[in-house]
This record gives structure tokens, sequence and C-alpha cells, in this order.
């Protein structure tokens, strides 16, 4: 290697090196998003108490996971139609759960959320950077924002996820033909 070569790699590795200890201290102190997710402890209920994912999904019952945020407009507006989707199909072939990416820092926010809006499905409650790390870990892709759902089989296997408003209507025709699919299967 030539000398202009070396000191270009030695100024590169200085500039960076602060870059690198910061990184290596932020992983020491807080625990990664994926550790958490790893050892199912991203979740609780509004109570406090540790909850899974897993613990909702595979009862026989397709689960709709509807991610949200107390300050989301879009989640503001859609719970109703949620609520009632729960309501009609809570004793048959469906259940709604609901996920607040609030955290502990807006717990409150979410808490009223929920009082105002009377919801009448169980949500559980998560830090943002690990709600998101979840959702990536379970669909492949990234969680953009909110809304954001999940669409698990009675069997508990993830059959579709979407990031946005989606119309209960669709979640319905879609569970209809699938649940036609499995059982010509």
């Amino acid at each position: 290697m030539n000398t202009y070569v070396k000191a270009l790699f030695s100024l590169c590795l200085m500039l960076l090196f602060p870059f690198l200890v910061f990184a290596g201290e932020q992983t020491k102190t807080q625990p990664s998003a994926a550790a958490a997710t790893k050892a199912g402890i991203v979740l609780t209920d509004f109570a406090g108490k540790p909850r899974t994912l897993e613990e909702f999904a595979g009862d026989g019952k397709w689960l709709v996971v509807m991610i949200w945020a107390s300050d989301c407009h879009i989640c503001n507006a859609e719970v109703p139609e949620y609520m009632a989707f729960h309501d009609a199909h809570k004793d048959k072939d469906a259940t709604v759960l609901g996920i607040s990416m609030d955290g502990e820092a807006q717990k409150k926010d979410a808490q009223e959320f929920l009082d105002r809006h009377l919801v009448n499905f169980p949500s559980l409650i998560g830090e943002a950077v690990a709600v998101t790390a979840l959702y990536g870990k379970l669909t492949g892709s990234y969680l953009a924002g909110t809304p954001a759902f999940m669409i698990y089989t009675p069997a508990g296997e993830l059959a579709a996820k979407q990031v946005g408003a989606v119309p209960v209507k669709l979640i319905e025709e879609f569970m209809a033909a699938n649940t036609k699919a499995a059982n010509k299967g």
C-alpha cells in the first residue's frame, strides 16, 4: 500500500472512531430491541404485566392486530370501526388486539385514547423502537407508521400485513376467502 492510501485509511479510522465508541456505549447502556423481542418483553398490558403476541394468536380464531398511537389521526378515526368488527366477530371467528406504540412516557395519552373511544378489545403497549422491531421481525417489513395491521390465521400464522388504513370490509373478505381456501385443502 502506498503512503497516500495508508494516510487516507488512518484518517478515516480516526474520524470514525468516536462514532464507533458512541455506538458501542449505546449498545451497552440500552438493551437492543432485538434482544427485548427475543426475550418477549417488549409489550405489556396497561397494568404493566409483560405479554406476548403469541398469547393472543392461534386460539382457533382470526386475530387482527392493530398497531396504533394515541396521536395518530387515522387511528382515532378508525378505532370505532375495529371496535364494531371485534363486537361482531369475537364470539364467532375473530378478535382484535391493539398494540400502542406510545411507550411508557406517553402511557397516560394511550390510556386516554382507550378511555375516550371506550375501546372494547384488549390492548398492549410498547416502546416505539421495540414495537417497530417486533413488526419487522414478524413481517420482514419496515413499520413506516400507524395504523399498521397484521392478520393471523386461526392456527396462529401470519397471513397478511399492511401499513396504513385498512377498511374492515376488506379484512372480512380476506378472512372469508382464506377460510374457504383452507377448508378446500
